[in-house]
Parts: C-alpha cells; structure tokens; sequence
C-alpha cells in the first residue's frame, strides 16, 4: 500500500506536467475506477481547469475551476489503493493493459492515465469544504493532517496521542490521529527512536513524542529523496518510475537479518493482521505492552 512519501512524489509530478491545464476529454475504461463517483465523471470533467495537485496523507486531489470561479468549489480526488498508477504520457503511446481512466487536455500535450492492476483505487469529484486547517475535498474532510503539512500541530498531537490508550504503532496508523504514516514507515520511525510498537502511548514523555515525530519526519524526507519505497513495479511515479528507498530500510522486511545499529537479529511478530519488525536489543517489548 503506498504511503505518504510515495503518493507525494506522484503529486510532485503532478504539479509539474497536470496542474494548469483545460481538459478536452476523459475516458472510462473499467466502471471499478469510479464505483463511488456521483455522476457522469467525463461530463464534470469536460472544459475544467485542474488548478493544482494536492494532498493529505495517503489522499491526492487536483481542484478543479470553471472559467468564472474565484476558489475551486469542487476537486477530482485520487486514491491509489494497492496498486493505483497515475502516469502522464504521450496520447499515442500504447495502451496500458490496466488503463481504467485517461483524460486529454486541451493543449494536445501529454495524458493523464489512471492504471490500476487489482481495481482497489478509484476517481471521484467531490465538493471542497473546510478542512483540519485547510480546505480538502469533502469525503476526506475527516483525515487528520499528515506530518509534513503546516497544519500539523506537533503538542496538539501528542494530547491526543497520550489519551488514546493504545500501542504507539497503532495510533501511529490512526489516520484521524495523523495521516499519512502506514505500515513500512511506522516500523522505521519507531526503529529510529528506539520504541517497542506496542508500547502504551499514555507512558510516553513529550520529548519522547517529540523524538518520534522527528524521526517519522526523517525517514519520510529520506524516501522521499529517493523517490519513495517501490517493493514491485506497481509503485511508480508519473513517468512510470520506481523508487529505491527499500535498500535503505533498517528494519521492515529484514527478518532475521543484522540491526545495522546493534547487529542484534531483527524480529517478525503478527500485528493487526500484518507484520511488525524491530531490533529485540534496540527496542525490547514493554511488560505493560498494549497490542
């Protein structure tokens, strides 16, 4: 499942080659890209402006403005689901074997192509209304603000985090908490500030908040200068690129293998239906451990 640093280097290459332009025209290939999509999604996308690319957490938008508007009122919303690709390519290019949405502009320049392999992502428009600090489309008005907005307000989080009375990692996955922070970064973030995932959140220290929040925004900012974590060809940028931060993972998907702190052996334990991985040494489990 992408997480916050991957959906952002599809944003960022969003914003280069989509934001700004006029579509002429959009495509339904596969009914599953737009199963929660009110309407007729090329008629509302005929004629309109996508003004920029944005996100929250795991979630990308692109407002949309009619020729008349002062503010978008409406925004085409993008969820990659597992496998979701938004690829920006030449019209005459071959078709992709998953394409389920493409959209021309009326500059005649590259596509936007939405391919999904296991049909778990979809396209929506929705309306804007006033978000956690900022505007965000409607069906998303819920999602906290992720690590790396402006709108995130570091004591104001670890209030809430301390009441919630569960295990640090998942509160951490607690997208109404903060967003953007999934599996493979939860592990590294905790690996980083030397925290058991199970440790009670209501036993952590504000420094020790402030520690973790700082590592949750370094091992982000690192896969994002690599391009994000791209375990298969499924996680790809716009131009249909991989990421390669897995080479530097410390302890997500290293069973077994050395702590590159410690050497300790790093361990594998089932949490919430997934896997949770940490250095015994670094990180020993808590006897008051909340799963």
């Amino acid at each position: 499942m992408p997480e916050l640093p991957e959906v952002e280097v599809v944003r960022r290459g969003l914003e280069s080659w989509v934001a700004g332009r006029a579509v002429a025209a959009a495509e339904v290939l596969h009914p599953r890209a737009v199963r929660r999509n009110v309407g007729d999604l090329p008629a509302q996308l005929k004629g309109r402006t996508l003004v920029s690319a944005e996100r929250r957490g795991k979630y990308l938008w692109l407002p949309l403005r009619d020729g008349g508007e002062e503010e978008p009122g409406e925004a085409l919303i993008a969820h990659l689901g597992m496998s979701g690709q938004l690829l920006v390519v030449d019209p005459l290019s071959p078709i992709e074997k998953h394409l389920r949405v493409r959209m021309g502009f009326t500059d005649g320049g590259l596509e936007l192509r939405f391919v999904d392999q296991r049909t778990f992502g979809h396209l929506l428009v929705a309306p804007m209304t006033a978000g956690r600090g900022r505007p965000v489309p409607e069906p998303i008005a819920h999602i906290a603000a992720d690590p790396l907005e402006d709108a995130f307000d570091d004591a104001e989080f670890a209030v809430r985090l301390r009441l919630r009375r569960t295990g640090i990692k998942r509160a951490l996955l607690d997208q109404s908490l903060i967003s953007g922070v999934g599996n493979i970064y939860a592990d590294e973030a905790l690996w980083r500030a030397r925290l058991h995932w199970a440790r009670p959140t209501e036993t952590l220290t504000r420094p020790k908040i402030a520690e973790l929040l700082a590592a949750v925004r370094a091992v982000m900012a690192e896969a994002l200068g690599q391009g994000g974590t791209s375990f298969d060809s499924l996680y790809v940028n716009v131009n249909g690129e991989s990421g390669y931060f897995d080479r530097s993972l410390a302890v997500y998907g290293r069973r077994d293998e050395p702590c590159r702190r410690c050497g300790t052996p790093i361990r594998r334990e089932a949490f919430m239906n997934r896997s949770s991985y940490s250095c015994p040494k670094c990180q020993p489990r808590p006897g008051n451990a909340r799963p």
